[in-house]
């Protein structure tokens, strides 16, 4: 009996840890934090199935790995789309290069440079500026651009204001360290700096990096948040 106690204490141990997702509070907006380590946790990008015909949700790739055996603990949507919802940046998935870095000017969040890219090569992790990456030599086992970096090497991007008025439901990434990645979705709307100083200043990531907004969803069971605001591009998760 006490063995068997003991075991189960053991597994709901390993759960919590891998789960990783808290609400949290900060300068008056409420977020939720989901943090995972690349050296215990297996961090994972999706965009289409087998037949190249993209998920779309959160749920249909739920579903689709539960037909395979395969559990979700997190998934958030992770880079800006085209209509056809595949990425329109640097996409690596399971090693493999699906889209190029794209280092173009244009309109949008996208190209309100710096952007940026968040990776994974083996048990390190990282959110790089799109030059400092492409000099960098690094080869990804997964990777995924979005942009605007929110944290550029410790400073918030200098192109957002303290005085900005575009408030959105947000989602980014950003290091603690090369291998504690932190998740963060806003509850409400935010704006950019106020996103931006959560991670600098509460969640000490010197790099950090936008993923989206408005469309900005998250699969957090424990936290019982399975959302579906808008169809979805590129996503990534943790799998059990």
């Amino acid at each position: 009996m006490r063995a068997a106690l003991a075991l189960l204490l053991f597994l709901f141990s390993a759960l919590q840890v891998q789960a990783g997702c808290r609400s949290l509070s900060y300068h008056d907006n409420a977020y939720t934090v989901c943090e995972f380590d690349t050296r215990k946790d297996k961090i994972a990008l999706f965009n289409a199935d087998a037949s190249g015909q993209p998920y779309g949700s959160i749920e249909a790739l739920r579903q689709a790995l539960a037909a395979k055996g395969q559990g979700l603990a997190f998934a958030m949507n992770a880079g800006m789309f085209g209509t056809d919802l595949k990425p329109i940046g640097l996409y690596v998935e399971g090693g493999k290069l699906l889209h190029k870095l794209n280092r173009a000017s244009g309109p949008g969040n996208f190209h309100l440079k710096p952007n940026g890219v968040f990776y994974v090569a083996g048990a390190k992790a990282g959110v790089m500026e799109t030059e400092a990456f492409a000099k960098s030599g690094i080869k990804p086992d997964l990777a995924t651009q979005s942009g605007p970096m929110l944290v550029v090497n410790g400073a918030i991007h200098p192109k957002l204001s303290p005085d900005g008025t575009s408030v959105k439901i947000r989602n980014g990434v950003g290091m603690a360290d090369d291998h504690t990645v932190e998740f963060v979705i806003s509850d409400g709307f935010v704006t950019f700096y106020d996103f931006a100083s959560l991670f600098l200043e509460q969640l000490n990531c010197k790099n950090a990096l936008f993923l989206d907004g408005s469309v900005s969803s998250v699969y957090a069971p424990e936290l019982g948040r399975s959302d579906f605001l808008s169809r979805l591009g590129p996503m990534v998760g943790v799998l059990k």
